[in-house]
């Protein structure tokens, strides 16, 4: 039995670093956005404070600020983070339309 050749792995640094990062921020980006949804649901719903509602979007704009400087820094942009499923579509869905 012949024995198979062993396998290895292309493990640049600056790739795999490259690659944790964008799945780290990935995960984040969509936890961001389930978080902003539930928010607006919840001040749509009306039961929460005007203090509340304040605290949450202060909160969000400065995780979705610091997203940004995140993605920028590492040389990602949004359509990095959005990570294609194949027949079930792209994993982050749409921003909210917030307009008025």
């Amino acid at each position: 039995m012949a024995e198979l050749p062993a396998r290895r792995i292309a493990a640049d640094p600056e790739t795999v670093e490259r690659g944790l990062v964008q799945l780290v921020l990935t995960v984040v980006e969509l936890l961001r956005q389930l978080m902003e949804r539930q928010a607006l649901r919840r001040v749509d719903q009306g039961d929460l404070s005007e203090d509340q509602v304040e605290q949450i979007g202060a909160t969000l704009m400065a995780l979705e600020q610091r997203m940004t400087e995140l993605q920028e820094h590492f040389g990602l942009t949004p359509a990095d983070l959005n990570i294609d499923l194949g027949p079930l579509g792209p994993l982050l869905p749409p921003p909210p339309d917030v307009s008025c």
